[in-house]
């Protein structure tokens, strides 16, 4: 079943309980249920969706300062799309269409050009490939392979709310197993890291939310694959996100109601491109993948 809107091209995939619904415009993840619950905040594909739910960010993912970087000797200047804090957000392709490659009943591989500008140099394929499955849930894959010549810096990263049934985060229980979580100054720029304890920001054991606010770059994950965790005490529906990403945003969604908690995978902090921290060296014909799973957590 394929629909038209303001977000473009909306494909549905199902597999046993699952269903889920992915937009071209960003190559966004609009909505995922199981067993009728919404376990991310959904949007519809007619509309325009509110604080970057669900999308693919590239060739960065979250801010560069005063959008201005340097690469290899050479000092560019990014468009400034978050005025209030004086900062370039999320990269290029949030809000572009992508093209539908492949699509089946539980399958859907979309691609977009990251084409050379005087800001970006360099000529990048992106992809997102959704994969839906009975016992796994969601499968998120997402690639940049330079097309161009000479080396890229990349970062990528993954914006979805995770949600019950758009139950209101303070009364839901988060498991975040980061250690480290980093100050931010008033540009939401990453200055300080510190101890989730000492920071009163420790979710590595369940905890419900409450008044809490985060907008938080996180580090000090696991090694391999991590988990976090949001569950509805009461009823024991809950959803969980699992990625190997070193990085990690958390953000309890409180400019749009706080209708969920974003568990943002990055492969880089904030402002790597001016700290270098984890940025890809992306030379020609090389690839890069980001990869993410999200499933129902029912206790």
């Amino acid at each position: 079943m394929v629909r038209y809107g303001a977000s473009g091209r909306e494909v549905v995939l199902r597999d046993g309980d699952y269903e889920a619904r992915i937009v071209t415009v960003g190559a966004g993840l609009a909505g995922l249920t199981y067993r009728g619950h919404e376990v991310i905040a959904p949007h519809r594909v007619d509309e325009c969706p509110p604080a970057y739910l669900g999308k693919v960010l590239m060739p960065w993912p979250n801010r560069v300062a005063g959008g201005a970087y340097s690469w290899e000797g050479t000092s560019y200047d990014l468009p400034v799309d978050e005025p209030a804090f004086g900062t370039s957000l999320h990269g290029f392709v949030a809000f572009q269409d992508w093209r539908v490659d492949r699509a089946d009943a539980s399958c859907v591989q979309l691609s977009t050009l990251i084409a050379a500008r005087y800001s970006y140099p360099w000529t990048l394929l992106a992809s997102a490939r959704y994969s839906l499955d009975a016992r796994a849930g969601l499968t998120v894959e997402l690639s940049a392979t330079n097309v161009g010549q000479g080396t890229a810096p990349l970062g990528v990263g993954f914006h979805p709310y995770l949600a019950v049934d758009g139950i209101r985060a303070d009364f839901l229980e988060l498991t975040n197993p980061a250690s480290i979580i980093y100050e931010a100054d008033a540009s939401m720029i990453p200055v300080a890291a510190h101890d989730v304890a000492g920071f009163g920001l420790d979710f590595r054991s369940p905890a419900r939310i409450g008044e809490a606010g985060l907008d938080h770059c996180f580090a000090g994950l696991p090694p391999g694959t991590w988990t976090v965790t949001l569950r509805d005490p009461d009823s024991g529906v809950g959803v969980s996100l699992s990625s190997d990403a070193r990085w990690l945003q958390v953000y309890t969604a409180d400019n749009i109601g706080r209708v969920g908690v974003a568990v943002e995978p990055m492969s880089c902090p904030p402002n790597a491109f001016n700290s270098g921290t984890d940025v890809v060296a992306l030379g020609a014909g090389q690839t890069h993948t980001l990869s993410a799973s999200i499933r129902a957590a029912q206790g």
